[in-house]
């Protein structure tokens, strides 16, 4: 009986929810569309945000949005042993985004510190990785700005 009681609670907690809905299930995709963006910058940096951004282009959309986008790529050297070989390395990308509809201007800045490997074409994928990685961040960044606004 007792077991009973605790399996139908449980049902009730389970089925009942408090109207909480994800942002990025509701679906803005038919508000608006990133239609064309013109690319200024480091190469690398831009084909990964050319790749990301294309899931957020809806041909039935009302609104196109056209942007510009600057980016810029830095590799900083942090710190060297005493030997004056480079230990760690700082990864800044900016991408600066003017939204041609609305005259607004986003920047979106990732960066990250890494250790230099002592095999130089694993620390190479590794840079390139991370750069990918900041070009989908900086790419759901923009979206949530387009969004919000």
């Amino acid at each position: 009986m007792i077991k009973i009681k605790i399996i139908f609670i449980s049902l009730i907690f389970l089925l009942a929810n408090c109207g909480f809905s994800p942002i990025y299930m509701k679906n803005t995709n038919d508000n608006f569309s990133i239609e064309n963006v013109i690319y200024n910058g480091d190469r690398d940096l831009n084909n990964f945000l050319k790749t990301d951004l294309k899931k957020y282009k809806n041909a039935d959309a009302s609104k196109k949005i056209y942007i510009e986008a600057i980016s810029e790529y830095k590799k900083i050297i942090l710190t060297k042993n005493t030997a004056g070989k480079v230990t760690n390395y700082k990864l800044v990308a900016k991408v600066t985004f003017l939204i041609k509809s609305t005259n607004r201007k986003i920047n979106i800045t990732e960066e990250r510190i890494i250790k230099t490997l002592d095999d130089k074409f694993e620390e190479a994928r590794k840079e390139r990785a991370i750069k990918q990685n900041f070009a989908l961040s900086i790419s759901n960044k923009l979206w949530s700005e387009l969004v919000i606004n």
